[in-house]
This record gives structure tokens, sequence and C-alpha cells, in this order.
């Protein structure tokens, strides 16, 4: 008995004082009520009190009509409420939480009555799931002579696949019936490992390409491997050497590019990889031999550094693969996000595959002037940078680019109207010359790191008023813009929409902001969508949820702290989607993860506190007024305040724009410290999917250590691999041995704390 008082005591306390803060923020009731209802309870049990489990029983019947009211028949919203005050329910139900007092069996019944009403109203929110859609992409007019980009079916010879960026393989040999037999055909160690000195953003991100009988691939250090396609022995290695720099923001590589000159057939360096590096350099390598190329700029290599401000080690390097297409090499870069007011420029530049030189380059922060500059020119300083990867359409001759937002992200004092018109966009360049031919902007004056993250997907889409070249661009805050890819204008409607103001007095926001018609942005946060694993970080969650500035979507960054929903994490990211050219439909793995954003005056960052550890952390803006701190919107354990899910996987029918069906995706299995059972609560995941003809989609991504396949008509899961790492990669698809193989590399994530490895794993059928 003495137990139950103390217990009930605290508990008491602990929900009055913490209920008590939350109604002074405009918060729920029910927490201080609550924590009147345990001191209640505490005092009778003292006094040995019939009452006591009378009281108790009112309490659990009142957090039960509560949780309803707030969640209705969601058991993971429910659970987290009611689960803790049920089970102090049954304790009370024993003989020795309170004794036998006369008149006893009237509470004892009445508490009985309440728990298994409790309990059953929980069982019946088991039976369902509020968040899954069902529904089905059905086959309708299959377009059999698609174009995915000239690559053979076997094949698979850029980042995407194709310069369309599809993420779709022609090959069928995998179906909804075959896949459960897919076993590994092969696994290769690079042995490129994180090592301890990396930046905590060291990341194994990696698509293969597949040409003639070889796989190419770089690791996280940007070493270039070749292997054999049917086997994965390896055929050649080249290590660039590149210096560890603590300055860098990030340490990945997500690809290499491959380019053929059918003109030097016969000669060294006929075909030729291109490795970015992240020292800056783009380096030309015999596909046969992965010896430099040189004829390629200066022995091999072309310097990126050429012409930039504000050189700084680290603050500039490639993560993503260049796009090749019409003989060009089309590169952009990586800045380091919110390190310094002054960055190097986001310059994008096309480079003669063969000799290496510039061909021209289009600067943001310049944008009429394309021809290359002289030695002592420069760039202009901070302007938008690509570091994703783009797309091309060699037959419209254009060059597709995703644009970030200049830095530092949440300061947007000071930025020229170049700077305004190209922050945060997707813009279409010409081929041959770079000049700009359109600019699709998807947020205005961006103070969020919402960048255009995603390499922009081509297609030729059936639409009411016929067949049309179309370009599906995903973003962070979840819009998809479906556009004609010759114009820019969009093929589903965009609107405008009044966004928050308020901003700092040295800034402003913009009032409107667009919207398109399909998109996945979630429904604004409230109080009541505050998650915890138990009562007591839940009132925490709900407490600092009332502490932020939080108006929706776009509140501006501010000195209070602002909540930032979708975070800059993003629900669409570089992994992007897959798109089915013939059923004209997309897969994607959309991601719901709340950050918070506060501005921090330059003079009160003092010495000693950590600073500049990545996207996530106390960042700079060496030069500006105001530093900025950015983090997951978590609780005191450590989990997302916002209720779960937090990861789906989504199928889109592109030709209506309608989403058929979304399911959760991923299980919280390697999310903590110590193994926990695989629970699908639907989690985050960063990288991307790929499709296969056969009708089954490929993902990994999710922070669990799993490799999965999907029905593409249902989205429902088929198949999984446990993988040894995380699983942060595309997979990718080819033909080898009369064998269609699909390859998956597992390396790890490190701003998400996956395991790191350096496995690339080939599936495949068993050999008949």
């Amino acid at each position: 008995m003495a137990i139950t008082f103390i217990l009930f005591l605290v508990i008491g306390l602990a929900l009055g004082f913490g209920g008590g803060w939350l109604i002074s923020l405009g918060g729920s009731w029910y927490y201080l009520l609550a924590g009147i209802a345990f001191l209640a309870t505490s005092l009778l049990v003292l006094r040995r009190s019939p009452a006591a489990r009378l009281l108790y029983a009112l309490l659990i019947a009142g957090t039960l009509g509560w949780a309803l009211s707030e969640v209705g028949l969601d058991w993971w919203q429910l659970g987290t409420r009611g689960g803790l005050v049920v089970l102090l329910g049954l304790w009370l139900l024993t003989p020795w939480a309170t004794g036998r007092t006369p008149g006893w069996w009237i509470g004892r019944a009445a508490l009985w009555i309440a728990v298994i009403a409790a309990l059953a109203v929980a069982g019946a929110s088991m039976l369902r799931d509020p968040h899954d859609l069902e529904g089905r992409l059905t086959a309708g007019a299959v377009t059999p002579d698609a174009d995915t980009g000239g690559v053979p079916a076997g094949e698979w010879h850029d980042y995407g696949r194709s310069p369309y960026g599809q993420r779709y393989s022609p090959l069928a040999q995998i179906t909804p019936q075959t896949v459960g037999k897919l076993q590994v055909a092969w696994t290769y160690r690079t042995g490129d490992m994180k090592r301890p000195e990396d930046v905590s953003e060291t990341t194994y991100q990696v698509t293969p390409l597949k040409v003639g009988d070889l796989l190419y691939l770089c690791t996280p250090h940007h070493i270039a491997i070749a292997l054999d396609a049917a086997t994965g022995q390896e055929r050649w290695r080249f290590d660039p050497k590149i210096p560890l720099d603590d300055n860098r923001q990030h340490q990945t590589c997500r690809g290499v590019s491959y380019h053929a000159d059918p003109a030097r057939s016969g000669q060294s360096c006929a075909a030729r990889i291109f490795l970015p590096t992240a020292d800056a350099r783009l380096i030309a390598l015999d596909a046969l031999t992965g010896t430099p190329c040189p004829g390629f700029g200066r022995e091999g290599t072309v310097d990126l550094w050429a012409n930039m401000p504000n050189r700084k080690s680290g603050f500039y390097y490639s993560t993503s693969p260049p796009v090749v297409a019409r003989g060009l090499v089309v590169i952009g870069g990586s800045v380091n996000d919110n390190y310094a007011m002054q960055e190097p420029s986001g310059v994008i530049r096309a480079y003669d595959a063969g000799s290496g030189a510039l061909v021209w380059n289009w600067d943001s922060g310049n944008p009429d002037r394309t021809t290359p500059l002289g030695p002592d020119e420069t760039y202009t300083a901070n302007s938008p940078n690509s570091w994703s990867v783009m797309s091309a359409d060699e037959t419209l001759g254009l060059v597709y680019v995703p644009l970030g937002n200049r830095t530092p992200d949440q300061l947007g004092m000071g930025r020229s109207p170049e700077v305004e018109r190209f922050s945060s966009s997707i813009v279409a360049l010409d081929l041959a010359t770079g000049q700009l031919r359109w600019v699709r902007q998807t947020v205005h004056h961006d103070l969020w790191d919402m960048d255009v993250p995603a390499q922009p997907v081509l297609l030729d889409l059936d639409t009411p008023g016929g067949r049309v070249p179309a370009l599906v661009g995903p973003t962070k805050q979840g819009d998809i813009y479906v556009l004609d890819r010759r114009t820019g204008e969009p093929i589903f409607p965009i609107r405008e929409v009044p966004a928050p103001g308020g901003t700092i007095p040295e800034d402003f926001s913009s009032p409107t902001q667009p919207v398109s018609g399909l998109t996945f942005m979630p429904e604004p946060l409230k109080e009541s969508n505050m998650w915890g694993v138990t009562l007591f970080d839940q009132l925490a969650c709900r407490i600092r949820f009332h502490s932020l500035r939080y108006e929706g979507r776009y509140t501006p960054p501010s000195l209070q702290g602002t909540l930032v929903y979708p975070g800059n994490f993003g629900v669409f990211n570089w992994g992007s989607v897959a798109v089915d050219p013939v059923r004209q439909v997309m897969f994607g793995m959309p991601t719901y993860l709340a950050f918070t954003s506060q501005l921090i005056p330059g003079d009160q960052v003092g010495p000693g506190q950590k600073v500049n550890t990545g996207e996530a952390g106390l960042n700079m803006n060496v030069g500006g007024p105001y530093a900025v701190r950015m983090q997951p919107f978590t609780s005191p354990l450590g989990l997302p305040c916002q209720a779960p899910p937090w990861g789906y996987v989504a199928g889109v029918d592109l030709r209506t724009g309608q989403i058929a069906w979304k399911h959760r995706n991923g299980t919280v299995q390697d999310a903590g410290p110590v193994p926990l059972p695989p629970i699908r609560l639907g989690v985050p995941g960063i990288g991307g999917p790929m499709i296969t003809a056969g009708g089954v989609a490929f993902l990994g991504a999710s922070i669990d250590n799993y490799l999965r396949a999907y029905d593409l008509t249902t989205g429902r899961q088929l198949w999984e691999h446990r993988l040894p790492a995380g699983g942060q990669a595309t997979p990718m698809s080819y033909m080898a041995d009369g064998r269609q193989f699909v390859v998956h590399v597992a390396g790890g994530h490190g701003s998400i704390g996956t395991t790191p490895g350096d496995h690339v794993i080939a599936y495949a059928l068993p050999k008949q």
C-alpha cells in the first residue's frame, strides 16, 4: 500500500505541475485534472478508503473519453495516452495495492468495468488503421512504346537508369509471383568504411551503373570501382586520395556517370566514367581500366574550384553524379549550409566530355551570361546551388536542374532579385548554350531549407489534351510538380495560398506560397498530434509544441523557436520517386518529420559551444547577425514528438494525379540503442525506390536495415531481406547471364544513425 501511495503521489505531482504549465500556454486541461485524480487516489489509498478504486475507475473512463475525442480509434495514439493509466488500474485491482476495506467490492467492480472497457476499445482500434489508404493502380491504357531514355533493357547507364531519371527497369523476370524466391547472388565489400575522424554526415548513397558486363560505383571517400556484373568480382579500382577535411559538411558519393564516344571506338578512354570528388575535382577514367584519361582537362582532371569565389577548403564539393548529354558533362556542386554568409558559387557548368574544356556556365546570380569566364573573373558568391541530380532530354536539348536555396537558409535579408527568382526552383537550361529556357519556383523567399532536393523525372504523359512531354518534380514540402517540360507550365494546377508572416525585423516573408494539385503535404499539426510512449513525454511534447511558434507550413524562423513541418529532412529528398512510363504511375516514399529552427543572435554564441556539426545542431552563419539551431522535434526520450506514422510508401496515377494507395513503411527494429521488436509504425527513410516492368517496386531507405519489394498495383509488401547495414541508397536492376539482378548498397547514413557498412549486395532468382 505504501508503494501505491508514493507512486500515485509522484505521478500526480508530475502531471499536476506539467498540466498547469500546459494550461498556462493554452493547452489541454486533461493532464492537470488527471494529476489531481492521481493525488486524490493516493490519499484515499493512504486512508484505506474504498473510494480509491471508484475514483480511479472514473479517471480511466475520463481518460478513455478524452483520448477518443482527440484521436478516435488510432491504436498508437490511444495506447500511449491510456496505457499507463490502465496498467495502474490493473495494479489497483490486486489485493495488496490497497488492502481489504469495507465495501471494497463496489470500487473493485467499477474499476474492472472501466479496465475492460478500455481494453475493448484498444482491441477495436488494433483492427483498423486510420492512416492506411487502400486502392489499386489499375493498368489502364498502357504505353508499350514508352520512351525509357534509349538505354538497352538489360542495362543501367545513368543514376536514374537514363537521363530521364525514371528509376524504371524494363525487365520483367521478377514478378509479384516470383519475387519471394529472390536470393543473394553475390556480395562485394568495398573496404571503404566510415572512419572515426570522418564528419558525422558520412553516408553511403551510391546507385551503381551497369554497362556491358561491368558495374560501376563509388564509395563515400570517392574510390571508383568496377565489378563483374554476373559475379561481383572486382575488375579495377581507382582511389583519388581524397584528403579528410572536418570543414566538409557531407562525405558521400551518390554515383558516377558514363559516356561512350563512338568516334573513339577501339582507342583508350573511348568509354569513360566521370567521378566527382569531395575535394572539388571532376575526374575522367577509362571505363575498361580505371586509369585517368590524359586528354581530359589536366591529366584526366578538371578543377571545380576554377573561377570560384570564397575559396575555403571543405566548403565546395560534389556529392551527386553529373548528367552526360550531347557530349557534355553538366555538373553542379554542394556548399556547406549555414556555415557562413559568404560561400562559393552555385554555378552549373558544362564541360566537353572528351577534352574537359568548359563549354558554358550558368550562374543563377548572373543568369544571362553563360560564356566561360576569364581567368581573373569569379562567379557570383553564394548563388543558389544544385547539389542533387539533374535530368536531360537530348531531343528537346534541355537539361533540368533542381536548385537549392541561398545559404544561410533561414536568413533572407539582402538577397538579390536573381536569388529571389531562382532559389528553390526547377530550371530548364539549353544544353548547347546554357541559356535559361524556363524556371518554376516551388517556394518563394525560402527561409526553411526547402531546396528542390530530387532529380526531376521525365516521361511522356497522356492528358485529356493529348500526350505531353512531362516532368515530375518532387519537393521537400510534399508537393509534386507535374509540368510540361518544354515550357515549365503546369499539367496539374498550381495555386497560391496565404502564408504566415511575422519575421525578424531585418527580414520579410512571402505573403503566399505555391501548392501543386498533386501533393503529399501533411495536415497542420495540432496539440492532439503530440505523441510519446508515456503520458509524461507526451506532456513534455505538448508543452514544447505550445512554446514554439507555429502557424502552419512556412511559419518564419524566430528567436522564440519555430516549428517547421514538414521539416528540412523533407517529405521527399534526394532519393526522388520512381515512375513507370508504360503504366504512367509513380511510386514514392513520403516521410513526415517536424524540425525546429531557432535564430540566435551572433553575440550570444559563446566560446566552447559545439557548432557546425552538420545540418542539425548549431550553425554559425559567420558574418551574419544570427546563428541558427536546427533540430528534429523530439521528446525527452529522443522520439519524434508528432504521432506516427512517420513514413509511407505511396502510389500515384500520373494521368489523373490521384493518390491510389498509401501504406505505413518500415519498423522500429533498428531505431533504438538495443534491438526492438519489428513493429511496423511507419518510420522515416532517406533513399530512393526502383520499379521493374514485372510490376514490382524495390526500396531500402527506411531506418531499419531491410530491402523490401512491393506490389506496384496495391503497394503491399511482397518480400524483404535483412541488410547488414543501413540501406540508404537507391537500388537498380540489370540482366546478366540470363538472370535479372537487383543490386542494393548497404552502407548506412551518418545523420540518421543507421548501421555503417560497405556492402554491395546482388539478388537474383535461383538458376534454372
